[in-house]
Parts: structure tokens; C-alpha cells; sequence
């Protein structure tokens, strides 16, 4: 007899079977029983927002029973993430040729267009948005550098296309902003981009020159102007608070907005010299205490909206010290899900005296 169990969409293989009708929330049917899965049926799944569906698959092998452990422990440990991770690590490698060729003022296209390619194929080896930011997230111990800074940029900036729905075209454009934006931090001093201590004025002063030094160092390759301008006004923000220029918000070119965004997530929830990675859930309640006079809502709610679905099933360590799952996010207050602790349910949109501290 066959095997029948419901499996979330991140973990579907092809070649598993449908053992049931699938419907929308409408109650359409978008997927009849034994039907087999495949990469598009579970874009499809993910597009109408299905989380759990039931599959029978002979070939299911019973494995180490991981259910105990944490949601991103069983993520590290699959052989997804160790692939993407493989990947990522010779993608890194592809990007600090180009990128040092581009300061070296000898780029040559080959180089160019590897470093496009190998990030187009990190970009589409996963099968759902999802399943990338679960990759992204559990290599955030990874010890930042300005290469592995530009790729997260660069998929994070081309998702939030995704979930503008963009043209195809656009995304890779998109894509683009987010690997050359901080080109111009390879002409500052190492000692000051890596310090480990907080920056005086003057080495902070240093730090802004690299949106400059990166726009030139572009314009005179054969690129986008929308690349150049992301390099330029990736750290304009809307109130015209941000450098090199002050911009406001209808001067900034929506391409640099949405790279302000990816970049001011990925920094902050990445690994610096002198901290390690914020938690995700502390990072976006930032950008809904500061982000609407920073960041154009246009795309920042769709991104905060999508993102912080990518931490439903994660554990996380709560102030309390109580542990448990996010299992619900609250539309109003994106960075206070429920979370279930044993058999209790904490709405912490209605506990404002705790918080997530921590994903474990």
C-alpha cells in the first residue's frame, strides 16, 4: 500500500502523486488527485498560496526522524540547502572575479556575463521564493563580505520583482542593480570597511564615497542606467535623509528603491564583523516603526508582506524564554505572529511585553 501523507510545498518532490483534490480559496479546483508533481505543479501551489497537500509516493523512505528538531536544523540538513550552498559558494567566487576585474578596469564581458549566469542559476534552482529565502536564511552565520553582500542583494532585489510581478526582463535588470550596487565599497580602505569597532565621522564620511565611486566606476561600461542609478541612490531614502545627494522620494529611481530595501535587509540580518545576525522578526519591526518615511510603501509592504511569510514553521526563542513555532502572521503587525509554545498560542500582537529575540 502506498504511502499517504501531507507534506508541506517546501518539502514536495517530483515524482510524488496528489492523493486528493486541490482547491483555491475560492473552493476552484487547481490541481485533481493523481496528479503527479512536478517543478511547475509546485510553482502553481505556491502561486495560490497552498501550504499543505496530500501525496502518496511509494518511494517515501523513512528517514532519521528530524521532527524534533528545529525547522532551520532540518533545512541545513537537507540535501537542497547543502546544493544551494555548494552553489553559492562558486557563485561567490564567479562574483569577486568580476566585480575586482570591474576595480582592476579590465572587466571583460565573459566575466560579466558569468557572474550574471551564475546567479540567474541560484536565482531559478529553487522551485518557490519560499525555498530561496529558507536557503538565504540559514547561511546568515556565513561571515559577511561585499560578494556575498551583492548576491543576497541581487536575489532578494529580483524576488521583490517576483511579487510585484515585474516583467521578466525587469528582474533581470533588477537582479543586475543588486550585484553591482556596492561596487564602489572595493575602493575603500579594508581596514575601515572591516573595522570591528564603531566608525569616527571621518571613516563614516569615507564609507558614503562608495555610491559615487561606484556610479562612475559603471558609467563606463556598456549597462543599464538603471544599474548605475541603484549603484548611485541605493542609500537615497524617500524623506531625503539618505546620501549622496538627499533625494526625495520622486527623485529616486524605483529600481534603487527597491535595492534599498534588500540591501538594508541583508545587512542587517547578516553576520558583520562586530555583530552577529539580527533576527529577521526585530528587523522588519523596524521597518514598520521607521520604514514608511525611509523607504516608498509601494514596495516595501509588498516586501514585508511576502518576506516575513518565509518564517512561517521556524522555531524562535521568544523574551520570556519560551520557545516555540510561528505558525500564523498577523496582516497588521507583521513582526508579532502567533507562535505556539507546546499547547499554548501566544498572539503577541495582543502581548506587546513579549517578542521574538531570536530564530533558532
Amino acid at each position: 500500500m502506498k504511502d499517504r501523507q501531507y507534506v508541506n510545498i517546501k518539502d514536495l518532490v517530483p515524482g510524488m502523486m496528489i492523493a486528493e483534490n486541490v482547491y483555491d480559496s475560492l473552493h476552484h479546483l487547481i490541481i485533481p488527485e493523481n496528479t503527479e508533481v512536478t517543478d511547475k505543479l509546485i510553482l502553481r501551489l505556491d502561486f495560490y498560496a497552498i501550504q499543505n497537500v496530500l501525496v502518496e509516493d511509494t518511494q517515501i523512505k523513512p528517514v532519521q526522524d528530524m521532527s524534533s528538531l528545529p525547522y532551520s536544523e532540518r533545512i541545513k540538513a537537507s540535501d537542497d540547502f547543502k546544493e544551494f550552498k555548494a552553489d553559492y559558494i562558486v557563485t561567490s567566487d564567479v562574483t569577486k572575479d568580476a566585480l575586482n576585474s570591474i576595480i582592476e578596469k579590465n572587466a571583460s564581458q565573459e566575466s560579466i556575463n558569468q557572474m550574471i549566469s551564475s546567479t540567474t542559476d541560484l536565482l531559478n534552482s529553487s522551485n518557490t521564493n519560499i525555498h530561496i529565502f529558507d536557503m538565504l536564511h540559514n547561511m546568515r552565520e556565513i561571515d559577511d563580505t561585499t560578494y556575498a553582500h551583492s548576491i543576497n542583494v541581487s536575489l532578494i532585489s529580483a524576488i521583490i520583482g517576483r511579487w510585484m510581478k515585474f516583467p521578466e526582463e525587469d528582474i533581470k535588470i533588477l537582479m543586475s542593480c543588486g550585484l553591482f550596487h556596492d561596487v564602489g565599497k572595493l575602493l575603500i580602505p579594508p581596514e575601515i570597511l572591516t573595522k570591528p569597532g564603531k566608525l569616527t565621522p571621518e571613516e563614516f564620511n569615507i564609507i558614503k564615497t562608495h555610491a559615487v565611486k561606484g556610479y562612475h566606476l559603471l558609467k563606463e561600461m556598456d549597462l543599464d542606467e538603471r544599474i548605475l542609478l541603484a549603484a548611485m541612490a541605493h542609500h537615497e531614502r524617500c524623506d531625503g535623509s539618505g546620501y549622496p545627494l538627499k533625494l526625495h522620494s520622486p527623485q529616486i529611481n524605483a529600481f534603487a528603491k527597491i535595492v534599498s530595501i534588500a540591501d538594508v535587509y541583508d545587512a542587517m540580518t547578516s553576520a558583520r564583523v562586530y555583530r552577529g545576525p539580527e533576527c529577521p522578526f526585530k528587523v522588519i519591526s523596524v521597518f514598520e516603526k521607521e520604514g514608511y518615511a525611509l523607504f516608498d510603501p509601494v514596495y516595501m509592504l509588498p516586501f514585508l508582506a511576502n518576506v516575513v511569510n518565509t518564517y512561517i514553521h521556524n522555531t524562535v526563542l521568544l523574551s520570556n524564554n519560551m520557545k516555540g513555532d510561528v505558525i500564523l502572521i498577523n496582516p497588521r503587525s507583521y513582526s508579532r505572529p502567533i507562535v505556539k509554545c507546546g499547547d499554548t498560542y501566544i498572539d503577541l500582537s495582543k502581548h506587546w511585553d513579549i517578542s521574538i529575540e531570536a530564530i533558532l
